[in-house]
């Protein structure tokens, strides 16, 4: 393994414009034992980790990632497993996307798997998906029928149902979300949930009730095509949140490549220092209170002590996804060719 410390010169947590001293982030390379494109991750603890992409791939660490398992999944070999959740190194599900879209469900390591929810009709792709607790979560598919599809859980995703579509606004002509990296859905405390689109708009979508209704808001990041948009969402709590994307198609280009809101998802407002480029996923490491935020993307990992209105550059190593797990202390980051690279913030 390689280890390398990373100085980040950033601003105070609760002030933008005090500067503090160099804050270490400690950057782990792992070793994998495949060269799949990775995009689902979950950190579920420090010393346990999944992760899942292309050709059916499913990884597992019990180990802090010293060793990464790979694991089969009997029938979906070519399937790409775009999202992952794990409660423990027990029980997750993943995500496949493609023809039906399938999610599928292990509750002994990944020695067996259920299949819990398939749907063939036409339009369906699922971007990503969400828990509040060890029963309760949501997931979110492109417009199907002229209206986003939002299926909900209630029993640990052993069964799943639809919301009702005139709950949530009608999708833009030509808007959707991105299955970058699952983290285009977010979720926290007591039924708060947040989802991000693109395309010709570059939305979140906000809910208070677990799910069951939904009002829209704008936000400044580029829209206007295809390859542009809100790819990934995190919120600090019912109030603090940000937003990351841009334009994959041009992805070292900066401007309006993030957003934060302070009023829990109900304005958004852009950044006085971008990140340097186009970003896929988000999620923020905690240590006695204070936080950063680590985005990554094709072009690099940038990070934020701010609440995301500065940022500041960390390596130009692409990555699709990050994680970290609840203590905040431990994370990862899964990219291209099997990478994966452990984060410890301090």
């Amino acid at each position: 393994m390689q280890t390398r410390l990373i100085p980040i010169l950033s601003a105070s947590l609760i002030c933008a414009c005090a500067v503090q001293a160099p804050t270490p982030l400690t950057i782990v390379f792992q070793e994998t034992p495949v060269s799949a494109s990775l995009r689902g991750l979950c950190a579920v603890s420090e010393s346990v980790a999944w992760a899942s992409g292309s050709g059916g791939t499913v990884l597992r660490t019990v180990d802090g990632g010293e060793t990464w398992e790979l694991i089969q999944v009997p029938g979906h070999e070519e399937t790409d497993f775009r999202d992952i959740h794990g409660w423990d190194d027990r029980r997750a599900l993943i995500m496949g996307i493609g023809s039906p879209a399938v999610f599928l469900l292990t509750e002994d390591g990944g020695a067996t798997w259920t299949s819990v929810y398939e749907d063939s009709r036409p339009g369906v792709f699922f971007d990503g998906m969400a828990f509040w607790d060890e029963t309760r979560g949501i997931a979110m598919s492109d417009p199907v029928g002229g209206a986003f599809l939002l299926i909900r859980t209630d029993d640990g995703a052993r069964t799943w149902y639809p919301v009702d579509a005139g709950a949530i606004p009608p999708p833009l002509e030509g808007e959707a979300g991105f299955a970058a990296g699952g983290s285009g859905i977010c979720v926290f405390g007591s039924g708060h949930a947040w989802f991000g689109t693109g395309g010709s708009g570059a939305r979140v979508f906000f809910s208070g009730d677990w799910g069951r209704s939904w009002t829209a808001a704008e936000t400044p990041i580029s829209s206007g095509r295809a390859s542009r948009g809100v790819f990934s969402v995190y919120f600090f709590d019912a109030e603090h949140g940000v937003a990351v994307g841009g334009d994959y198609a041009a992805d070292r280009d900066s401007l309006n490549c993030a957003a934060f809101s302070s009023d829990g998802g109900k304005t958004w407002a852009s950044p006085e220092i971008f990140p340097a480029g186009f970003r896929s996923g988000v999620s923020a490491a905690l240590v006695n209170g204070a936080g950063m935020l680590v985005a990554v993307g094709t072009s690099g990992i940038s990070s934020s002590r701010t609440l995301g209105r500065t940022w500041a550059p960390v390596d130009t190593v692409a990555y699709h996804a990050v994680s970290f797990c609840p203590s905040g202390t431990t994370g990862w980051m899964a990219g291209g060719n099997g990478r994966i690279a452990r984060l410890i913030y301090e």
